[in-house]
């Protein structure tokens, strides 16, 4: 396994929209350990491919905290099919957007139907910090980030802190 570098804001990859998985190949696989082994050593909670640079809907995730048992689960391909009306509100980060934290609001439970790395078609219920993780990494399957759910100010504010941080790091 291997620890891929973050893609960090304003990398315009963060915007594209990431391609279904079509081969459930060595490729996948690797490519999901290695998302895993990245998003533990970050620490994150989960991970887009997109992150890494691989525009591919492949999601990691471990909602788990502290010393519970880890609960690793990659989902491919994965679909919200159904929200609650009820929101939750959680206090938000993003390895793409080191050190940054916001509040947002999303759907306090979520349907998800997603592919397994053995090629099955697989649907859970997620509430609380999983319904979280799961929204805002489909989000990034999108081209959309969680800042993308603030108000214009405060975007803007990140997006230009961000800008300026590439510019002097003789990036973007």
């Amino acid at each position: 396994m291997t620890i891929r570098p973050l893609i960090i804001l304003p990398d315009p990859l963060l915007r594209q929209l990431s391609d279904p998985v079509v081969d459930l190949d060595g490729r996948v696989k690797t490519l999901i350990d290695d998302m895993f082994e990245t998003m533990y050593e970050a620490p994150g909670v989960g991970l887009a491919a997109v992150q890494v640079g691989v525009t591919q809907r492949i999601v990691t995730m471990d909602a788990t905290r502290g010393d519970d048992e880890k609960q690793p689960l990659a989902l491919i391909n994965p679909e919200i099919i159904w929200s609650s009306d009820d929101l939750k509100d959680y206090e938000e980060g993003c390895l793409s957007i080191p050190d940054y934290h916001e509040i947002v609001i999303r759907p306090a439970k979520v349907g998800v139907r997603f592919l397994t790395l053995a090629g099955k078609v697989e649907e859970r219920e997620m509430e609380g910090l999983a319904a979280t993780v799961i929204q805002h990494e489909i989000d990034h399957l999108n081209g959309k980030l969680f800042i993308d759910h603030l108000s214009k100010l405060k975007r803007d504010r990140v997006l230009k802190k961000f800008q300026k941080l590439a510019r002097h790091q003789g990036g973007v």
